[in-house]
């Protein structure tokens, strides 16, 4: 696995208005969010990088009212998906 780390200078750290044993997660999550919404990331890969199970990642982008991309293509996939699946299971 790669690991990468990410400075954050000294003086941007003591400008966040939050308890200092917040700062790292809150980080994590605020960049998971930031390539959610942008498409960089999956759902499981943005939950992943904010150290959130899906379920909290999604609660997380309800709190912030930011939606989740699903395209026609998307909603095509799935209802074919629904038609395909089998009835019996």
């Amino acid at each position: 696995m790669t690991k990468m780390t990410l400075v954050v200078p000294d003086d941007v750290v003591a400008a966040l208005r939050l308890p200092p044993d917040e700062i790292e997660s809150a980080l994590h999550q605020e960049l998971a969010l930031a390539l959610y919404q942008r498409q960089v990331l999956t759902m499981a890969k943005a939950a992943a990088l904010a150290q959130m199970s899906r379920w909290e990642f999604e609660d997380l982008l309800c709190r912030r009212h930011i939606e989740r991309p699903y395209s026609e293509e998307d909603l095509a996939a799935d209802l074919r998906f629904a038609r395909e699946f089998p009835k019996d299971r």
